[in-house]
């Protein structure tokens, strides 16, 4: 049985997933091997919000080149887009005041 935190990592901030924070989506980067049912159990257990569907992203790692013309490449990613029940937040997605 796994731990809710190794099943997901780690919020992903970017413009993209901050367009969907109005329509209850949260994007968070997950193990690769998780499934969606392991993903959403663990968003309930952490946050204690209702999931209402989970979408899974596989993303391939880039290749990149140094000056010394080494290639090398970045991992691999799994990406989870979680949607909440209405009147449902994560609060470290809010954006906090001075």
């Amino acid at each position: 049985m796994k731990s809710p935190r190794d099943v997901v990592i780690r919020p992903i901030v970017s413009e993209k997933s901050y367009a969907g924070l109005e329509a209850g989506a949260y994007t968070f980067l997950v193990a690769r091997d998780a499934n969606k049912t392991e993903i959403k159990e663990a968003v309930q257990q952490i946050w204690n919000v209702r999931v209402l569907s989970v979408n899974t992203i596989n993303r391939k790692g880039k290749t990149k080149r140094s000056r010394l013309g080494v290639t090398g490449r970045r991992p691999d990613q799994k990406r989870a887009v979680v949607t909440l029940a209405a009147g449902d937040t994560i609060e470290i997605f809010e954006a906090k005041g001075p």
